[in-house]
């Protein structure tokens, strides 16, 4: 028996994306296929504050997030590491931080 790999939110999504919100914020947004996937990705026991926390080393409190039914879309915004172009700063246009979203395994229905 072959072993299947988890559904992550990539899967159940059209598109995960993250850019910049200014020098010092990061927005992610998960643009969920249809009102399903959009059901997971706005379930806040399990995409939340502290998970968004967990995966990116920062404060929960921090974190803003934005569910939008209408759009199927949830949006993440969150302060960056580090200023834009500082530097430290490894993806100037955070165009990477998507990724850990992105694989995030959802849970089995």
């Amino acid at each position: 028996m072959a072993d299947t790999a988890p559904t992550t939110l990539g899967d159940l999504a059209h598109e995960v994306r993250s850019k910049n919100a200014g020098p010092f914020w990061v927005t992610m947004e998960l643009f969920m296929r249809d009102a399903d996937g959009y059901r997971v990705a706005a379930d806040e026991t399990f995409l939340n504050e502290h998970t968004i926390a967990d995966l990116y080393q920062v404060d929960a409190a921090d974190v803003q997030m934005f569910r939008i039914p209408s759009l199927n879309v949830v949006k993440i915004s969150f302060p960056r590491p580090v200023g834009q172009a500082t530097l430290r700063d490894r993806d100037v246009h955070s165009g990477q931080h998507h990724v850990p979203l992105a694989v995030l395994p959802v849970p089995a229905t």
